[in-house]
């Protein structure tokens, strides 16, 4: 679905200084599979400290720098969020309620404020 919504993310998915002809190419690669475990990982760490989020704050801020690194704009991360409500929605079907929507959206939009931080640079002293 991410590629769907935004072919222009395609590129940031080089491995090996490999660029990918298509998205099923990409999709199909191990590198971008393990990458997606990566990801999934960090949504199982965010909702295993759903009551204490703030723990995961540096990790998180760490994980926006490594992202904006290799060129990635915060703007891409509502288009990963959309496809991941998109996959919750077409995985629960019917419990995919209003409310759970919510509450995904919610814990997705506290991890990307988090990693957000880390295109933020503050002067020194501060």
């Amino acid at each position: 679905r991410l590629f769907d919504l935004d072919p222009d993310l395609l590129p940031l998915f080089q491995y090996n200084c490999k660029k990918f002809a298509s998205p099923q190419e990409c999709l199909s690669a191990p590198e971008f599979l393990d990458h997606i475990r990566k990801v999934m990982l960090v949504i199982d760490a965010a909702v295993s400290h759903l009551e204490n989020l703030s723990c995961l704050e540096e990790y998180l801020c760490n994980l926006g720098k490594k992202h904006q690194a290799v060129g990635v704009k915060v703007e891409s991360f509502s288009t990963v969020g959309e496809s991941l409500l998109y996959m919750l929605e077409r995985c629960l079907g019917t419990a995919f309620s209003p409310d759970v929507r919510e509450a995904w959206s919610k814990l997705y939009g506290a991890v990307v404020k988090a990693m957000r931080r880390g295109w933020e640079t503050l002067p020194e002293g501060d």
